[in-house]
Order: structure tokens, then C-alpha cells, then sequence
């Protein structure tokens, strides 16, 4: 047995096909014609955009618009005039090959983007090394391993996947992925979640020990895999595969049913999107709303400031597709782990306590923060939008935020431009300090959304991107559950929704208790919606007080989840 990361749940069964790509053997080499080499280049170059711009279309026929951006994002890329230039200056001042040019420009950048400290721009090293090899290939004639060919119930085996080889799969053909190499937010992972082909990631020296043709069995929820395994451990897997590929068939029974609990409560279960594109996945898989909606994605992989115009018509967008239906629309939260070149922000020493999301947007209202808000409103008149400020720490800071709007608001009705009057304005409660105030936010927001990851951060003392200290990065630990509870509480008691839109939203060990502690919306990612209403339609709440109460009474991260985990184990 080996051991990986799970990338994408699932079980995969089917031979073994090693995926190799030929080394490259890249060499400098001098050239007399630095002109005829610059055209070379170019040719190069036009080919790769050419081969990118199909897939990422292809991507958008056969998977979402979502997935085709990772594809779309190599074209920034490959469209970028410093990169382009750069390598073009590098064959002209050094009279090199083309294809050095290209590997010394795109190492160094692909060497910064991943000493940042974000994971976002650590993922873009892995897309500059990508496009650098296919440009790479286009120049020496060499040809990209054809994955889409390959047979059916092949369990695709490799050192790592990049997004372009991952893009060219062909999901009726491969039953899984394993990999040496790679991560659970790789965008390779992300493609192959979209795929819905079970992954496991990271399995360190594999490839040694597997050979084309091999029985292959893993197991993309655990993190496991097998070859050649013996008959008992196959057929189990067998049984679980056929298990689960049932289950998954069965929630389709809950598309088009309201969400309520045994006892008659009803829950709003809604979606987390990041582009308005995010829209199809919710209504395919019945969402009742959007509860999140990350703006800041919209000022990524960009060159310059999303103008008021081009945020209206996506937040129009969403409004518009999702007919009436709840759209939380979340204001810029950049800096932390988002940072946006173009925007000029200096380096925090520790930015994920500095000058970010609310903070940041206060003090550049003209150029950031006015524009978004004026789109929001103007947007309002299309749909049931709602405005969100996350990172919100003081009462002062929402003040300032909801005068800014009122202002707004007279600007808009001084030039008779259309918006909702009565748009919501609530806050992402996700610091220890909002959580303490809750009561006090409660009497003047509209609405709470529980921001569970960087709550159980901020809370714990803990970076989440840490290794070495994750252990203490648990929702279920008590303090975590504590601070929960309380703002729940604080929103019944004041009549204001209150909803969640962190990870802990869709945990079938934590929806009990939330809906114990009586959180009115559930926020996730469309695809665990069905799922999520099953778990919920079965329960009642009134029942569940006393679940609620002795997790409650727990010491320990484990011992709630031990408890928690025996409790939903009973009720499968």
C-alpha cells in the first residue's frame, strides 16, 4: 500500500499506463541571425497561443467556463510583453537559440512566483514551467504524449501532471490519476475534481514500483493506492467503487426539493463562486443562491483594475441567472494570500494580520473601493444582491463602510440610475474580534456569514498553510466551536441571518451542530450541495440539541471529532 494526497474522491480501478515526457535537453547554443531567431521565436509562440486557446475551449465545452481559466490563464501568460520581451532581448543582446532564451527567462520567472508567499502565485511557477516546455517542444519538433487516446480503464501514472496534459484527458478513458509529485490546490488537482476522476497526489517513489499493465486500486477520498492488490482488498474496493458511483446517482432524487429539516425548519443552501461563469454549476446542481461570491477573483490574472463597467456586467450576470434568488457579493478582499502586482501594495511583514480586505479598501476608496460599490449598487437593480465586507474588526470599520454606501446611494439617485433601496450590507464574521462584538454587530448589520477558515486561524494562532503546525488547525476545537455558537447566537437573538461560507459548511460531521446551534444558511461548493441537503432533510433539529450539547462539553479537538464522527457514522 502507498500513501499520497487525496486530490479528488473517488475510487479508481484499472491498469496501469506510465505517462513519461521526453527530457528536454536544453543547451546554449549561438546563433549568427538573431532577427531570423526572434522569428522563430514568434513562430513558436503563435503555435503554443494557437494549441492553448483550443484547449481552453475544449475545456469549456467538455468540463466549465471555471476550468477553461486555468488554461486561459497560460494565455496571459503567453501574451505577457514583459515575458515575450524579455526573451526576445535575451536573443538579441546574447545571440542565442531560442529555445535557451526561453529557459533562462521563464526559470527565473517561474523561480519568483514560487518563492512568494502565496499559493496562488506559487501555483503560476508550475503554469511558467508548462508553457516554457510546450514552447520548448514546438521549436525542437518534439511531440506531447497523447493523453486523450489512451484506454479505457487506464489509471493514468506519472511523475506530475501539468495542467496542459491534464486538460487533454479524457475522462471515459482514465479511471484514475496517481502522481509522484503535486498538491491538493495544484491545478492539475482542481482539473481533475472537475473531471470527476479520483486522484491521489504526492505518493513520493511510485513509479518504480508500478509497470504498464499493473492492477491498480486507489483511493482518492483517503489518500491510498494499490497495485496488484490481493483478490479480498480488490473486490472491496470493487464493492466501495460500485457504492459509491450509486450514492452518487441516488442524490439526484434531491434536485428540485426544498431543503427542511425533519422538525420544519428550513435551510438555505447556497454556493460559493468565484467568476460569474461559477453560475452553471449552481444551478445544475440546485443551489438556492449564491452565499459567497469572491470578488477579488475578478482582479486576478489581470494586468490592470477590473473597471466599474466590467464589475457591473459580471455581478449583472450572476444577479440576472440566479432570477430573484440571494446573491452575497463579497468586497475586494485582497492582500494575505492574494496578492494583485498591479495594485502597487508593499509587502506586509505578516500580511495576513496587515493591510488587507476592508482595511485596504477604506483607504483607497477612489481608485478601488467606490467603483466596486457603485458596480454593486447599479448591479442590485438586476437581482437580489447583497452586499458583504469581510475582515471587519471594529464597528468603526463597518460604519465607514455603510456611509461610504449611503453616500453612494445619493450619487446614484441624483443621476436617476436604478438600484435596490433596501440592499442588505452585512459583514463575513472571521476575526476573534468581530466574534467577541458579535452582539454589537448584530444590532446594526443585516447579516452574519461565518468565515470558518480564517476564523479557526485567527482564533487558534495558527497559518494554516503551516505544516508543522497544522494538528492545531481544527474547526472542531472547542474554542473554534465556542466562538461559532455564540455568533449564531447573537444573530437569532438580534433577527438577522446568519450563514456560513467556510469549508466547515459542507462537513457532514459539522452540519449538526450547526444546525443545532441554528445557522439558517449553509454556503459551499455547488457540487456538495445535494449531498449536504440529504444530510440535512434527515435530521431534526430539536433532536440534535443533545448532540450539540455533548460535543459541547468536550475538551479537545479530538475528542469532538471522535464523538462527532461516531454520531454520523450511526445515522449512514
Amino acid at each position: 500500500m502507498f500513501k499520497g494526497t487525496n486530490a479528488s474522491s473517488g475510487f479508481g480501478i484499472g491498469k496501469a499506463v506510465i505517462v513519461e515526457e521526453a527530457e528536454l535537453v536544453i543547451r546554449q547554443q549561438s546563433v549568427a541571425d538573431a532577427a531570423a531567431e526572434v522569428e522563430r521565436f514568434k513562430g513558436a509562440l503563435a503555435q503554443t497561443m494557437d494549441d492553448t486557446e483550443k484547449m481552453a475551449a475544449d475545456l469549456a465545452t467538455r468540463v466549465g467556463e471555471k476550468e477553461a481559466e486555468i488554461m486561459q490563464g497560460h494565455l496571459m501568460l503567453l501574451m505577457d510583453p514583459m515575458l515575450t520581451g524579455e526573451i526576445e532581448n535575451t536573443i538579441n543582446s546574447q545571440k542565442v537559440c531560442s529555445e535557451f532564451a526561453i529557459e533562462t527567462v521563464c526559470n527565473t520567472y517561474a523561480d519568483m512566483f514560487a518563492a512568494m508567499d502565496n499559493e496562488m502565485m506559487q501555483q503560476r511557477a508550475t503554469d511558467m514551467r508548462d508553457i516554457k516546455t510546450r514552447m520548448q517542444k514546438v521549436l525542437l519538433g518534439i511531440a506531447s504524449v497523447d493523453i486523450a487516446s489512451l484506454p479505457a480503464g487506464s489509471i493514468l501514472v506519472a511523475k506530475d501532471l501539468t495542467p496542459s496534459m491534464t486538460a487533454g484527458i479524457n475522462p471515459a478513458n482514465v479511471a484514475g490519476i496517481v502522481t509522484e509529485l503535486g498538491g491538493k490546490t495544484s491545478h492539475s488537482a482542481i482539473l481533475a475534481r472537475a473531471l470527476e476522476i479520483p486522484a491521489v497526489v504526492a505518493v513520493g517513489d511510485f513509479i518504480s514500483h508500478v509497470e504498464n499493465g499493473d492492477t491498480v486500486v486507489l483511493d482518492g477520498s483517503e489518500g491510498v493506492v494499490y497495485v496488484n492488490p490481493e483478490k479480498d482488498i480488490l473486490q472491496d474496493y470493487v464493492d466501495r467503487r460500485d457504492k459509491f458511483l450509486k450514492a452518487k446517482k441516488d442524490l439526484e432524487q434531491y434536485i428540485g426539493k426544498e431543503t427542511i429539516t425533519k422538525d420544519g425548519v428550513s435551510i438555505e443552501l447556497v454556493a460559493n463562486i468565484g467568476k460569474p461563469e461559477d453560475v452553471e454549476k449552481v444551478l445544475q446542481y440546485d443551489g438556492e443562491g449564491v452565499g459567497l461570491f469572491r470578488t477579488e477573483f475578478l482582479f486576478m490574472d489581470r494586468t490592470a483594475m477590473p473597471t466599474e463597467d466590467e464589475q457591473f456586467e459580471a455581478y449583472k450576470k450572476v444577479a440576472e441567472a440566479l432570477a430573484g434568488k440571494p446573491v452575497i457579493i463579497r468586497t475586494l478582499d485582497i492582500g494575505g494570500d492574494k496578492e494583485i502586482p498591479y495594485m502597487g501594495l508593499e509587502k506586509d511583514e505578516n500580511p495576513f494580520l496587515g493591510y488587507r480586505a476592508i482595511r485596504l479598501c477604506l483607504d483607497r476608496k477612489e481608485d478601488i473601493y467606490k467603483p466596486q460599490l457603485r458596480a454593486l449598487l447599479r448591479a442590485s437593480a438586476y437581482g437580489n444582491i447583497k452586499i458583504m465586507i469581510p475582515m471587519v474588526t471594529c464597528l468603526e470599520e463597518y460604519r465607514e463602510a455603510r456611509n461610504l454606501i449611503e453616500e453612494l446611494k445619493a450619487e446614484l439617485d441624483r443621476k436617476g440610475i436604478a438600484y435596490n433601496k433596501e440592499i442588505k450590507v452585512g459583514i463575513m464574521v472571521e476575526t476573534a474580534a468581530a466574534s467577541l462584538m458579535a452582539d454589537a454587530f448584530a444590532r446594526e448589520v443585516d447579516f452574519f456569514s461565518i468565515g470558518t477558515n480564517d476564523l479557526t486561524q485567527y482564533t487558534m494562532s495558527v497559518d494554516r498553510g503551516n505544516d508543522k503546525i497544522s494538528y492545531l488547525y481544527s474547526t472542531f476545537n472547542p474554542a473554534v466551536l465556542r466562538s461559532i455558537r455564540h455568533i449564531i447566537t447573537c444573530a437569532r437573538e438580534a433577527g438577522i441571518m446568519v450563514g456560513m461560507c467556510g469549508e466547515a459548511a459542507s462537513d457532514p460531521m459539522m452540519i449538526p451542530l450547526l444546525l443545532a446551534f441554528g445557522l439558517n444558511e449553509f454556503s459551499m461548493s455547488a457540487s456538495a450541495i445535494l449531498y449536504s441537503r440529504k444530510l440535512i432533510t434527515n435530521y431534526s433539529t430539536s433532536e440534535l440539541q443533545a448532540v450539540a450539547n455533548e460535543a459541547m462539553s468536550f475538551t479537545t479537538a479530538k475528542e469532538v471529532e471522535d464523538y462527532m464522527k461516531a454520531f454520523v457514522a450511526k445515522q449512514a
